[in-house]
């Protein structure tokens, strides 16, 4: 007996295997020639990391922190002039003014415009402010005895100006910028107190 012989395949379907054939080795020979399979990435070594924190003193006194420190620098000394002085620029001419008059004593020298206030919110803002003022005041009072850093002293200083400019609204009956400056006083006075 003998074996039937199958059928020779048709044209189109040896169109089909030709380009599967050939790509199938193609495909075999760029995965092993690329070296992603032998390949290692490297690894990281991190013994070698540090992080750098300077060390800075700290001074004792008050007036270490007023000196400046002596870095040691040597200055070079000036070039010669390599060229010709070059001459200044003339000077405009300026007409001259005629003498300013006097400020009449006891009268602020800027005019200050001040709102109007009705009787009710007259009463209300000086009661702000004098409230501001009390808290800021108090505040500023408990922090007076502890040693303060850079920080908390400038607030400090802050805290002392606004102060300052709502008791010189107050002289000058402003009321609206005094319970400003006050609220302002206050807040920071707040601030540093909560820092203590």
């Amino acid at each position: 007996m003998s074996m039937p012989k199958k059928p020779a395949p048709s044209p189109a379907v040896r169109t089909m295997r030709t380009p599967r054939i050939v790509l199938l080795p193609l495909c075999l020979s760029v995965v092993l020639c690329s070296a992603c399979l032998v390949k290692k990435r490297p690894a990281a070594h991190f013994g070698t990391l540090m992080l750098a924190h300077p060390v800075i003193p700290s001074p004792k006194t008050e007036e270490a922190l007023n000196e400046a420190p002596d870095l040691g620098l040597e200055l070079a000394p000036m070039p010669s002039r390599l060229g010709p002085p070059r001459n200044p620029p003339a000077r405009p001419k300026v007409a001259a003014l005629p003498p300013a008059a006097p400020a009449a004593a006891g009268r602020p020298s800027e005019p200050t415009i001040v709102p109007e206030l009705s009787t009710g919110e007259l009463e209300a803002a000086k009661a702000d402010a004098q409230a501001s003022l009390d808290v800021a005041e108090r505040n500023l009072a408990a922090a007076r005895g502890k040693a303060l850093n850079a920080a908390q002293a400038d607030l400090a200083s802050k805290i002392r100006g606004f102060l300052d400019v709502a008791r010189e609204a107050i002289r000058n009956n402003d009321w609206h910028r005094a319970t400003n400056m006050a609220k302002k006083a206050e807040v920071l006075s707040r601030e540093l107190a909560g820092g203590l």
